[in-house]
C-alpha cells in the first residue's frame, strides 16, 4: 500500500515565456517533413497574441506550457461562465474521452464521456515511461541530456514482430533526447524496456516507479505492468491519462520531441511519428497507442484560438476505439474520431468569449 499522497502545490497563474511500425501496437505513418526544432525552456504563457504567433509545428514545442493555467472543459475546473451554452462537441461514439482547455470555464460544461473503467493503454503507456525518465534525468534547456549506451538486449529485440520496435546498434552511445525520439515517435517497445533497465536496473523496478508516479499524480484507476504497453494488463482511464498529460506537457524537452514528425538517430533508420494528425487543426502532440485488446488510443494536444484571437491550449485523451479489430484498424479509428473531436473543440473555443482563468 502506498502512503497517503501529498497534495501537489497549486499551479501558477502565469509563467515566463520559454524560448509525432511494422506490426504490433502502432501502425506506421507515411513519412512527413521534420518541423523546425524549437528551443527548450520554461513553458510559455496561456495566451499568445496573433501578432506573435508562430507556425503550428514550432508552437507545438513551446505553447503547451500554457497548461499550467487551467479551466476545464471536463467540468472539473474553471469558475465563472464564459458562454450561456455548453459546448456541442463531436464526441466519439464509443470508448472514453476526456478534454481540458487552458483558461476557459463553462457553466454546466460536459464531463468526460464514456464509462471511466480501466482499459488497456497499449503504447500510450510510453508517455509515463518518458515522464519517469525525464523526472529522474531532466534535460536542461538547450541540452540533450544524459548519454545512454544501447544494450545488447535492445538490439536483439529490434526484430520482434509482436510490437513496434526500431533497429539499434548494441554499444552505440546516444543522447537521452535521441533515445526519447526512438521511444515516442515510432513507439519502439525495445527502447522502452532499455530505458527501464538504464534508469532502474531492472524492468520490474522501473514499473514500480511508474506505479508510484501514477499514485502521486492521483491516477487511482491506473495500473502499469510494463514500460511499453504490450501487456494488456497495463490499464487506465481517460481521466487518469489526462492528469498525466497535463503534468508531462510542462516539460519542454518532452513537448519538443512529441511535436517532431520525424527524426534521424545514428545507428537507426529514419523514424516517423505515428501521430499523423500533427500539423492539422493546430495539433502539436502527443502519443498514439494501438493493439487488438486496446483498440486505438490517443493522447493529443492542440492550439485553439479563442474569440479574441488568443491561442488556448487543449489536451485530450481518447481511449478504446474499435477494440478487438486489430492494431491498424484501432489506430485508424482513433485518429479519425480525434480529428473530428479536435476540430469541434477548436470551433467551440473560437466562438467563446474568454472568462476567468484558473
Amino acid at each position: 500500500m502506498y502512503p497517503a499522497r501529498t497534495p501537489a502545490p497549486p499551479e501558477p497563474h502565469r509563467v515566463p515565456h520559454g524560448p509525432a511500425p511494422a506490426s504490433g501496437q502502432d501502425a506506421a505513418p507515411a513519412a512527413a517533413p521534420d518541423p523546425a526544432p524549437a528551443a527548450e525552456g520554461p513553458p510559455p504563457p496561456a495566451r499568445v497574441r496573433r501578432s506573435r504567433r508562430i507556425s503550428a509545428a514550432v508552437a507545438g514545442t513551446v505553447a503547451l506550457g500554457a497548461l499550467v493555467t487551467l479551466g476545464a472543459v471536463t467540468g472539473t475546473g474553471g469558475h465563472g461562465p464564459v458562454s450561456p451554452q455548453s459546448p456541442s462537441l463531436a464526441w466519439p461514439a464509443e470508448g472514453q474521452t476526456s478534454i481540458h482547455v487552458a483558461g476557459l470555464g463553462v457553466r454546466n460544461a460536459p464531463g468526460p464521456r464514456g464509462a471511466q473503467k480501466p482499459v488497456p493503454l497499449a503504447s500510450v503507456t510510453k508517455v509515463m515511461t518518458a515522464y519517469v525518465i525525464l523526472r529522474d534525468h531532466p534535460i536542461p534547456p538547450g541540452g540533450t541530456g544524459s548519454r545512454i549506451t544501447v544494450d545488447a538486449r535492445a538490439a536483439q529485440e529490434s526484430s520482434l514482430g509482436a510490437e513496434s520496435t526500431v533497429a539499434v546498434e548494441a554499444g552505440r552511445r546516444l543522447s537521452e533526447r535521441q533515445v526519447l525520439e526512438l521511444l515516442l515517435l515510432p513507439s519502439a517497445g525495445n527502447i522502452a524496456r532499455m530505458l527501464a533497465r538504464w534508469d532502474a536496473g531492472t524492468e520490474e523496478a522501473f514499473v514500480a516507479k511508474m506505479n508510484r508516479a501514477a499514485h502521486d499524480l492521483g491516477m487511482a484507476n491506473t495500473t502499469y505492468r510494463d514500460s511499453s504497453g504490450i501487456d494488456p494488463a497495463t490499464v487506465s482511464t481517460s481521466q487518469d491519462q489526462l492528469k498525466l498529460a497535463r503534468k508531462v506537457m510542462r516539460d519542454a524537452a518532452f513537448r519538443s520531441v512529441v511535436a517532431e514528425r520525424e527524426a534521424h538517430v545514428p545507428g537507426s533508420p529514419p523514424v516517423h511519428n505515428t501521430n499523423t494528425l500533427l500539423g492539422e487543426d493546430g495539433v502539436i502532440g502527443v502519443k498514439t497507442g494501438s493493439s487488438s485488446p486496446a483498440g486505438g488510443n490517443l493522447m493529443w494536444a492542440a492550439t485553439a484560438p479563442d474569440h479574441d484571437g488568443d491561442d488556448r491550449l487543449a489536451v485530450g485523451v481518447v481511449l478504446h476505439q474499435k477494440p478487438g479489430t486489430g492494431s491498424e484498424n484501432g489506430l485508424r479509428a482513433v485518429l479519425a474520431t480525434s480529428r473530428s473531436l479536435i476540430a469541434s473543440v477548436r470551433h467551440w473555443v473560437a466562438t467563446t468569449t474568454p472568462g476567468t482563468t484558473r
